[in-house]
């Protein structure tokens, strides 16, 4: 008998592709791959930032984290939630008319206008590389999902999910992932929503959880542990704030008020949703507690809990989380590559085609070698947390700086871009990482970023 859940995550990978594909006929040319030809209401603005933002950190890292956190998980969103309304309300309008002034295609492109072409490279550089490991991040939850219905060995479960998102992504860009990730959000709030309640039951109501959990997220606040609030809302904050993929959606609207309305409501439907995941997993702490893996926590609860139909629902929902999110880290693996180091350093003569060819390139290696991580990496929560600590510590304060400082300039901002990278790196090789608040990699690296641009200020005031 065929397996009903594995055909349905089939089918359903099949239909995404296919509305990519019949998207992807609309684009002709760099403009409508980049940023949709600067058309994005606020409505597919709302479903596609809200659809990139709940990846694979929002569900199966957020359930495998409330697993052992309790209900301190609930900070992953949380936090993210919080950096999406600095987003909508300040960051995101103000970059928005400087993108349609000058026709900025990406966050290099900012950077280049604000600060010169030195620190669009390196900020470039380090985004290809940290991207890396967020693309992994989703690969490895996509595949835990196919391990757990179908016994599918990681290695061919990443590479199933990222040729899913891949073949969609290369043939539209920007304009087919805003059209496929609206459909990818019905079907995730559709699946999790009606999973919850059920699942609750089944573990006993909100009291057995509640006290089966090991903390909740307001004594763990002020701590500097692994799902504590402070380390967190750090991490993840910034880094929602000034994503080069969430602000290259952000180019996409059609205007300042697309942006506000359409990133503004995302952020409330976030912060509600973050209670989801972090329910569930305490919920599978109940029903199953002796889950081998935090990447199993999520799919083995909506499989072993749920009704046949429900369950592969709900399932679908998570394939469709990590596709959706997996899209926007293409769209800075493809413009951080095409954009601000082919189009700026290798060959600045270049046609619109031969952009475009390279930026999809940069899209298939870009997935090979995040197959090739997510089968090294251990853990989603692990991968993420490579990714944003390193975009927090190198760009918030720069594209901050950028936006509001007007004195800021290159040196400024390679001084903080040296300061936040240094910092992290000293935390890694001392192994203090996290022992305190203040030696808390995002903690520290933003700090220590913020002090050298303010340091790099006076001393050439002087």
């Amino acid at each position: 008998m065929a397996n009903p859940y594995l055909l349905l995550l089939l089918v359903y990978a099949v239909a995404l592709t296919g509305i990519g594909l019949w998207i992807g006929r609309l684009v002709k040319g760099s403009s409508d791959f980049f940023v949709a030809g600067r058309s994005l209401s606020a409505p597919l603005l709302f479903s596609t930032v809200l659809a990139a933002n709940i990846g694979a950190g929002s569900t199966v890292g957020a359930a495998g984290l409330a697993y052992n956190e309790g209900l301190s998980a609930w900070w992953w969103n949380g936090s993210a939630a919080i950096g999406s309304v600095a987003l909508a309300l300040w960051v995101g309008p103000t970059i928005w008319r400087l993108a349609a002034q000058h026709g900025f295609y990406t966050v290099g492109d900012f950077l280049e206008f604000r600060y010169g072409r030195t620190v669009r490279g390196v900020v470039s550089a380090l985004i290809w590389v940290g991207t890396l490991a967020i693309l992994a991040g989703q690969l490895i939850a996509g595949a835990a999902v196919l391990e757990v219905v179908a016994d599918i060995p990681r290695a061919w479960g990443t590479a199933i999910g990222a040729i899913a998102m891949l073949v969609y992504f290369v043939a539209g860009g920007l304009l087919s992932s805003a059209w496929v990730n609206a459909v990818q959000l019905v079907v995730l709030l559709a699946g999790l929503l009606i999973a919850v309640p059920m699942v609750i039951a089944r573990a006993g109501g909100l009291g057995t959880l509640m006290s089966a959990g090991p903390a909740h997220f307001s004594d763990v606040f002020f701590t500097s542990g692994p799902g504590s609030g402070i380390t967190l809302l750090a991490m993840l904050g910034p880094a929602f704030i000034i994503s080069p993929g969430l602000l290259q959606k952000v180019y996409g609207a059609r205007d300042p008020q697309a942006v506000r309305t359409g990133v503004g409501l995302q952020a409330v439907a976030l912060a509600l949703f973050a209670f989801v995941p972090v329910l569930l997993g305490m919920a599978a702490r109940v029903l199953h507690p002796d889950v081998a893996s935090p990447n199993l926590v999520l799919p083995t609860v909506l499989v072993e809990s749920l009704p046949l139909w429900l369950g592969a629902l709900a399932l679908a929902a998570v394939f469709s989380a990590e596709v959706s999110t997996c899209d926007a880290i293409l769209f800075m693996l493809s413009t951080s590559l095409s954009q601000d180091l082919y189009r700026r350093f290798v060959n600045p003569q270049a046609t619109d085609r031969q952009v475009l060819q390279v930026a999809r390139g940069a899209a298939v290696v870009g997935s090979a070698i995040g197959v090739a991580l997510a089968v090294q990496l251990p853990t989603v929560i692990g991968a993420l947390s490579i990714f944003y600590t390193l975009l927090g510590v190198s760009l918030f304060v720069p594209v901050v700086a950028g936006l509001y400082v007007k004195r800021a300039g290159s040196p400024e901002a390679l001084a903080a871009i040296i300061g936040g990278v240094s910092f992290v790196l000293a935390m890694q090789v001392s192994g203090k990482a996290g022992t305190a608040v203040w030696t808390n990699p995002n903690v520290g690296g933003l700090t220590l970023a913020a002090v050298g641009l303010l340091v790099m200020m006076v001393v050439r005031r002087r």
